[in-house]
């Protein structure tokens, strides 16, 4: 077997060696040239933007919520007021599993899940780069838990803040209001920039009213953050301007006294300064207590006082409508002394009921046997309906309603508090719009005994009732009267709106009404004259009681048959002194029957309060 002997081509191999090398050397010089151009552009076309972006990563701004102006009575108790406190928050841009992120949480806090639910959905209704607040006003216990496994959870952090407290719970829940979480609706309306990183925005009440002024001016700080997100040094701060504290005009002791002396009955209470249009006091019963929701009221509480048939959240002192029954009457009676239907001196004879012309229906007076002989004083003094039956009849709706819009019945009173009602001061061409039904004779009976379609809210009674006291000048009613800027001393007066003076042919016509308004606390008939008893000046007040329901013309009422519910409403209006008046108070008490029994004495206590009067028990 021959062998075979392999020549090599040293010639060809060299060959293919050198090609190799030279398309390596090339590939290398490409690839050099590539990584070049791209470090070029990197370091030199696009330095500034990939340079923002390592702050970015670095440096972050952080917004720094003013704190919200206090609240303080007249006498600078402290009505609203700011408490530290620890809240565990969440930003959902920078927190990777939600799911499993929430879970944990819920397992260190003990959070149920329907909460989780709910806090999930609340989340996605939320923008990524604004904070959601999981659980607010921490315990030490649950601090420490959180702070032992924050490095567990990216994006989820344990936060100090200052948080809205009511110290005096329900007393001022529907005056002063409260704040609440900012929702999609307050996103639509406020100033985003302004409001980043504040939780609670006013919702109702002064709150509400004052918000711009309570809020104040955010700041903010730029800190450098580790690649945990971890603040590790702040870099420049500007500091955020606190928001104005607010002082009202209202009273804490005249508070407390209105709330104790309705006790368990519904209504309202309104103490107003006449010279000034100041509001002492507003009452509103049932109330509730606003510290439940400034960190979010649970479903549960919140469907107990929105389902209650009693409506503690319903602001009755300046929403509520009641008929105002014989309060009515003062101005009834000075709208026939101004118009020239009658004087001081016109009678009325009551029988106890009265009948129009031609007509067989009796409208009856509250006393079944009647007054007899009346004037324009003792029919006030001792509220006999026949004789402002007699005197609408004369009147007519319209020249009647004419002159009770002077005193604002139908109308807003403007006062600095939001949601006020119009009540209705009834006309033919209301009734008309509205109804489109013609106005009936014995309709403009009822309407001159403050019945029938009349409908007013408490503090349409108060700021009529102050109009009269001060003979026709018209203070606009007010719950705030001055503000501090944060950090000084020196306090701005709110100016008081006057209203021009209401036009009279006679003021002698004035001092007629407020005679007879005096004569029902102090004379031998009034229909009130127990709480006029044993002051040192002289108090003007005028009871009112008004129907809830209709009685048949055959029927008798008697309120121990009836549920409470069906009893009439109690009310009362008075100042004093009658002279030089100083205070008003309009007391509206649900099915408390008697104005007399039930509304006068709430009257009597807040004047005495008000003058530091002491009674003998």
């Amino acid at each position: 077997m021959a062998s075979r002997i392999a020549l090599t081509d040293h010639f060809r191999e060299s060959r293919l060696v050198n090609d190799r090398l030279i398309f390596a050397a090339l590939f290398a010089v490409l690839l050099f040239t590539v990584v070049m151009v791209r470090l070029v552009v990197l370091q030199v076309v696009e330095y500034e933007h990939f340079d923002s972006l390592s702050d970015r990563n670095r440096v972050d701004i952080e917004a720094l919520p003013p704190q919200r102006g206090l609240i303080f009575d007249r006498n600078g108790v402290v009505l609203a007021e700011n408490i530290p406190t620890f809240s565990l928050e969440l930003i959902p841009e920078k927190v990777g599993d939600l799911d499993e992120t929430l879970l944990g949480i819920g397992d260190l806090l003990a959070i149920p899940e329907d909460e989780l639910i709910e806090l999930k959905q609340q989340i996605k209704r939320h923008r990524r780069f604004n904070p959601v607040v999981i659980r607010q006003r921490l315990t030490e216990k649950e601090v420490a838990v959180l702070s032992v496994n924050r490095h567990r959870y990216t994006g989820v952090d344990v936060v100090g803040r200052l948080i809205r407290h009511y110290p005096h719970g329900n007393l001022f829940a529907h005056t002063v209001g409260y704040v609440g979480r900012i929702n999609e609706r307050d996103q639509k309306i406020i100033d985003e920039l302004n409001y980043k990183g504040t939780l609670q925005i006013g919702k109702t009440g002064v709150e509400k009213e004052y918000e711009t002024i309570l809020h104040g001016r955010v700041g903010h700080q730029k800190v450098e953050t580790n690649v945990q997100g971890r603040v590790v040094r702040e870099l420049h701060t500007v500091a955020s301007l606190a928001g104005d504290d607010l002082f009202l005009h209202l009273d804490i002791n005249l508070q407390r006294v209105a709330a104790d002396a309705l006790g368990d009955y519904n209504g309202s209470v309104i103490a107003l300064d006449p010279r000034t249009g100041g509001l002492l006091a507003m009452v509103s019963k049932p109330d509730f207590d606003p510290n439940d929701f400034v960190t979010g009221i649970s479903r549960k509480k919140y469907a107990v006082l929105r389902d209650s048939l009693d409506r503690p959240l319903f602001d009755r002192a300046l929403r509520g409508h009641y008929p105002p029954g014989s309060t009515l009457k003062p101005f009834v009676a000075l709208a026939g002394l101004e118009l020239g239907v009658i004087t001081e001196h016109s009678e009325s004879f009551c029988p106890g009921w009265y009948t129009l012309p031609g007509q067989d229906h009796r409208y009856r007076c509250w006393k079944k046997h009647g007054h007899g002989h009346v004037d324009l004083k003792n029919s006030i003094a001792q509220s006999c309906d026949v004789y402002f039956y007699d005197l609408a009849n004369t009147l007519g709706i319209d020249r009647m309603h004419n002159f009770l819009d002077l005193f604002g019945f139908g109308q807003r009173t403007e006062i600095d508090l939001p949601s006020e009602s119009r009540g209705l001061s009834p006309s033919r061409q209301w009734k008309r719009d509205r109804r489109n039904q013609a106005w009936y004779p014995g309709e403009t009976l009822i309407s001159g005994i403050g019945q029938g379609f009349n409908q007013t809210t408490p503090i349409q009674l108060a700021h009529a009732t102050a109009t009269l006291a001060m003979r026709g000048v018209s203070m606009t009613p007010q719950a705030v009267r001055a503000k501090r800027k944060a950090g000084q001393e020196e306090v701005q007066l709110h100016l008081a709106e006057t209203a021009d003076s209401l036009p009279m042919e006679d003021s002698q016509h004035w001092e007629t009404v407020i005679d007879a308004m005096v004569e029902v606390t102090h004379g031998r008939r009034g229909t009130a004259r127990h709480v006029g008893q044993g002051l040192p000046f002289k108090m003007a007040g005028k009871t009112g009681t008004a129907q809830v329901f209709t009685i048949k013309q055959d029927e008798k009422y008697d309120a121990a048959t009836l549920a409470r519910k069906l009893h009439d409403h109690a009310l009362f209006i008075a100042f004093a002194p009658a002279e030089n008046p100083e205070i008003v108070v309009a007391v509206v008490v649900e099915n408390g029957g008697s104005g007399s029994k039930k509304a006068a004495p709430i009257a009597r206590k807040m004047i005495n309060q008000y003058f530091g009067i002491t009674e003998n028990e």
